[in-house]
């Protein structure tokens, strides 16, 4: 029997709840299939000391739950960060920002001992780049971030009405093949202007869990 994509999000969250262990520090992402995650919290809240959440949506469902919400600053380094994916290949490289998080997400990432992801079946893909790739720009830099964008072959469209939680802009790449995404990532990360990219290849997830009609695969 197929099971929606709101099911198989159910599910992929529940394994990423076994991921926990002893972890008492975590960061938390952002989506949809993160909602469902901390949703599932609450049966076990009293385990987590503290979160550190990558955008102010999640911040505000976790502190529902009575889970602490920590600057990272305050623990700079994190036993695991679990967060979904709009894309992931079997590298376990993935495409992010469709929430316009990011950069927090990449932040947060960086940070955490384990990057655990979540995703239903739908988002994994053998090539990036079906999902128009987000890019984080400073707003002055959107027209010159754009034109370097056009040049390494992509369709760049602003995301109008979209402001990060840093006060930025987004971009959203289209008509790319990310067969090399690694260097993708290094060089729009050098356009000046460019806050970050949803591509996370240099710091992939370390485990990616899908949701599937049969149950969840682990990669």
């Amino acid at each position: 029997m197929a099971l929606s994509a709101s099911d198989k999000k159910q599910r992929a969250a529940a394994a990423a709840l076994e991921q926990l262990g002893e972890a008492t520090l975590v960061g938390i992402g952002t989506g949809s299939t993160v909602n469902a995650l901390i949703a599932q919290l609450r049966s076990r809240p009293h385990r987590l000391q503290g979160a550190v959440s990558s955008s102010e949506t999640s911040s505000a469902l976790l502190r529902e739950l009575g889970i602490p919400v920590l600057d990272l600053n305050q623990v700079p380094q994190l036993d695991l960060y679990i967060d979904g994916a709009d894309e992931a290949n079997p590298r376990r490289e993935l495409i992010k920002g469709g929430g316009a998080a990011l950069t927090r997400e990449k932040i947060v990432a960086a940070a955490a001992r384990r990057f655990v992801c979540i995703i239903d079946d739908s988002k994994l893909v053998d090539v990036l780049g079906r999902f128009p790739l987000p890019v984080e720009v400073i707003p002055m830099a959107r027209t010159l971030v754009a034109g370097k964008l056009r040049a390494l072959g992509g369709r760049p469209v602003w995301r109008s009405g979209t402001i990060t939680d840093n006060g930025n802009q987004i971009l959203d790449v289209h008509d790319l093949r990310i067969s090399e995404p690694r260097s993708l990532e290094q060089a729009i990360n050098q356009i000046t202007g460019v806050v970050g990219v949803g591509l996370f290849a240099a710091r992939p997830a370390d485990v990616l869990i899908v949701g599937t009609d049969s149950g969840v695969r682990t990669i």
